[in-house]
């Protein structure tokens, strides 16, 4: 029996090992990996793992850590503000995909218990595929990206109701009605009276929240106390398999109530140790419960009959993205956000093979209609990453341009000193700067949404692309005595000062490095009047933090000078070795540092200085 376990488990890990690089390697995302990875080790293909529910069922249980993980990063304010579109888009995309499935079924000669239970069911999408795609493009903070986290944590919500709902339906459609509770676990609370059962659930909900608010601080508090990281691990795991339990005792979603837990914990001090201890159980839960989902897809239905299990899989499919692109519309969303609304949850979810299950043992859906919707809605799962990069390479490019696709603005030509390139959040401090000095600037960016932004501010910029020629010399570039290349694009930036340095070389070029290596090709260029992103306000941190540490200003200042000093010198020597020999780069990297290093410790000797500066009386931060 144990070797049988460890062989398992070599072949998951085994799975997503292999897979996974190559799927994010080839640009499919790790999603799509675990799922080939499924496919690959099911029984459809090499058939070496067993029973694959009993898997799916304890995986599942990463979609739960995953929702407590995202209540974490919800503050309960914020979930507040987001209740809006959480009962308004949710309940769109819930009641019209419910809908328009229950016609198509209906049509199909279903009767209408079995086609409001498959409309019902089909209108759940799969929060662990969605939100761990969103994360992974950085998207899930977007406007559509927040609109799909309403609906999914509407949809959460709404399996409540839907569970409760079909034993009635199965009443109505001459079945058994026998009650039971999610993952086809009966209900501890099946036998009391209906106003019992809402009671007691009601109950569960509050108890949750009142422990996790006003009990589990103490209790971490206390476990913190000992200093033992794997016991404080141990207790977040327990708060998570204890609240998953309770929830799954009265009926409820167990997802659901660890996100209820989650949101009440966002605002306690352990916010973000809990976060971290769960973090890789979950991405490890997750992994497996997407391997689950291809391993269970069954092939030898789908091989049997492809034009059925095709046709479901699409309809599915083009029917909740048409929904939902016509619900983000409404809601005006944009184009492109709610493509990617669209794009992200036009499949089935994990709540769909509960909800099947419950409705198949309620004698409601019959297995000849089952199989073909389960493996439609595994299908489904996925193709999601696919339409997500679909969305990523061929939509979002095309209103990216149509957005942009602007007539430049007709610059007007002035004799102002400075022309500024770039005007987002390094370029706007010195155009601002330079402005309220008595400076004149003409300001152009690339970016017809921030010109206009600004302009609401009474800040003038003119959109266009400063890399052309015509432009500049439209924008008085020959009158001008300094070219500020503050763009935030790498590539765009060398482009623009390679063509400046060619065509005007009167003027003086000072420039923004985003990073080391952009600086590195700014001195290449011959471009020694250029400032890192992040150098200034890094260093100016610095000197508040070596006052904190008991530094006086003026000892704090020098030292944070000498190191500015000496890092511009070293990026300026390093440059001439940037783009060769790997080693040698490294070499004299490593004994620039070790130089650095020498200086400072020589400045630290130098304590009498301490006693001379008089000028610093405020003595060290406290």
């Amino acid at each position: 029996m144990t070797s049988d376990f460890l062989f398992q488990a070599v072949i998951y890990l085994l799975a997503a090992v292999v897979t996974v690089p190559v799927a994010r390697r080839l640009g499919l995302g790790s999603v799509l990996g675990y799922l080939i990875a499924g496919i690959m080790i099911g029984p459809g293909l090499m058939n070496l793992v067993g029973r694959v529910e009993d898997v799916q069922h304890f995986a599942e249980f990463g979609v739960v850590m995953m929702l407590f993980v995202v209540g974490l990063e919800l503050r309960p304010s914020l979930l507040w503000r987001l209740r809006g579109p959480i009962l308004g888009t949710g309940s769109a995309q819930v009641i019209f995909t419910t809908l328009a499935v229950f016609g198509a079924a209906l049509f199909f000669g279903q009767s209408w218990p079995v086609a409001v239970t498959i409309g019902l069911t089909l209108a759940m999408s799969s929060t662990a595929i969605v939100i761990q795609s969103l994360a992974e493009r950085n998207v899930l903070n977007t406007r559509g990206g927040q609109a799909c986290f309403s609906v999914l944590l509407f949809q959460d919500i709404a399996v409540i109701p839907i569970l409760a709902l079909l034993p009635w339906l199965a009443q109505a459609n001459g079945g058994a009605g026998a009650r039971a509770a999610a993952h086809g676990h009966e209900s501890a609370l099946a036998q009391l009276p209906h106003w019992a059962q809402m009671l007691a659930t009601l109950g569960a909900v509050v108890a949750v929240v009142i422990v996790a608010h006003y009990v589990l601080r103490y209790v971490f508090r206390y476990v913190a106390a000992a200093k033992l990281r794997e016991l404080f691990t141990a207790v977040a795991l327990l708060v998570v398999a204890g609240v998953a339990f309770v929830m799954q005792l009265v009926g409820l979603s167990a997802a659901l109530g660890t996100f209820i837990a989650g949101v009440v914990l966002a605002e306690s001090e352990y916010r973000h140790q809990l976060e971290a201890d769960v973090e890789p159980f979950k991405g490890l839960l997750l992994g497996l419960f997407f391997i689950a989902v291809g391993a269970g897809l069954d092939l030898g239905l789908v091989a049997s009959k492809p034009a059925l299990i095709a046709s479901l899989t699409l309809g599915l499919v083009g029917l909740k993205f048409l929904i939902l692109l016509g619900v983000g519309m409404a809601l005006r969303l944009g184009w492109g956000s709610s493509f990617l609304f669209a794009c992200a949850l036009a499949q089935g979810g994990e709540f769909c093979f509960v909800l099947l299950g419950m409705a198949g043992q309620h004698g409601l859906m019959p297995a000849e209609v089952a199989g073909p919707l389960n493996a439609s809605i595994a299908l489904s799962m996925a193709l999601t990453p696919l339409l997500l990069i679909l969305n990523d390479r061929a939509i979002q490019p095309r209103f990216a341009k149509l957005k942009t696709d602007r007539a430049h603005d007709a610059v007007e030509s002035h004799d102002h000193p400075v022309i500024l390139a770039g005007f987002g959040r390094f370029g706007h401090i010195i155009g601002r700067l330079l402005e309220n000095n008595g400076f004149g600037v003409t300001v152009l960016d690339n970016d017809p949404d921030q010109v206009e932004l600004l302009g609401r501010f009474g800040m003038k910029a003119f959109y266009g692309d400063a890399s052309r020629a015509d432009l500049l010399a439209a924008a008085g570039v020959a009158n001008a005595k300094l070219f500020v290349c503050a763009v935030d694009d790498e590539e765009k930036s060398l482009e623009i000062v390679d063509l400046v340095r060619h065509e005007f070389p009167h003027l003086r070029i000072m420039a923004r490095a985003v990073n080391r290596s952009h600086a590195y090709e700014l001195i290449k260029r011959g471009i020694l009047d250029y400032r890192r992103d992040t150098l200034g306000s890094a260093l100016d941190l610095g000197t508040d933090i070596l006052r904190a540490l008991g530094y006086r200003a003026h000892r704090a200042l020098r030292t944070v000078q000498t190191f500015k000093c000496y890092e511009e010198e070293s990026v300026r020597e390093l440059a001439k070795h940037h783009g060769g020999d790997q080693s040698a780069y490294i070499s004299i990297a490593r004994q620039h540092l070790q130089n650095l290093e020498s200086l400072l410790r020589e400045d630290l000797k130098r304590q009498h200085l301490d006693n001379e500066d008089a000028w610093d009386t405020a003595g060290p931060k406290k």
